[in-house]
């Protein structure tokens, strides 16, 4: 959505910025090429074609935001270093419920393998579930896991999400947040660290 496309938010271990064409051919069309990573995002191989065609509907589209990490140490250890060598994955939000404005669904994903498993991912969906509830107006999360990914179970299970269903035709289970007034004091809590910035490059997006 163009509504997060001049937008950075910059935590501790994650740094999440818009997802722009730049970011497409260097790392992200090249992680999706990763059998491991479609397994685990229930994704199907793209061209690099069709690649800059999703990223484009991920800006453009009113009901899809989306953010790609960054790994903060990285990147603001090196200077001038550049946002594609410190890629590590993304994040994301649905809000596809027509008749619940107020509900999101949200995925992670570390595509780097030595990234994963240092708190990269709880951060990022942290940084998202505040963005969701500030800007988005959003009071309900959803996530949708592969019955076998157990880490990324633990991890949303200790963001305090508890699981509402499973599903054996999709080898899924469905895992919900409802974001009462102490969840949200939680959430603040949590992400009181997190700064929203301008993003420097948002402007040269192309439209």
């Amino acid at each position: 959505m163009r509504l997060n496309q001049n937008t950075m938010l910059l935590g501790k271990k994650v740094v999440l910025v818009p997802y722009t064409s730049e970011h497409v051919p260097s790392r992200y069309h090249e992680w999706m090429k990763s059998e491991e990573l479609q397994r685990l995002t229930a994704s199907e191989p793209l061209t690099l074609e069709q690649e800059y065609a999703m990223q484009h509907s991920w800006r453009e589209d009113a009901d899809k935001c989306t953010f790609i990490v960054l790994d903060a140490e990285k990147w603001q250890a090196q200077p001038g270093a550049t946002e594609e060598s410190c890629m590590v994955g993304d994040v994301n939000l649905f809000l596809t419920d027509l008749e619940d404005t107020t509900l999101g669904e949200i995925e992670v994903m570390i595509a780097e393998p030595s990234c994963r498993g240092k708190g990269l991912g709880t951060e990022a969906v942290l940084a998202m579930l505040s963005y969701g509830v500030t800007t988005l107006g959003l009071t309900k999360f959803e996530a949708k896991i592969g019955q076998g990914n157990e880490p990324s179970i633990r991890m949303f299970q200790k963001l305090h999400f508890e699981q509402v269903a499973a599903s054996s035709v999709f080898q899924e289970v469905t895992l919900r947040l409802t974001v009462s007034e102490s969840e949200h004091q939680w959430l603040l809590e949590q992400t009181s660290h997190v700064e929203e910035k301008p993003y420097r490059d948002g402007s040269a997006e192309p439209c």
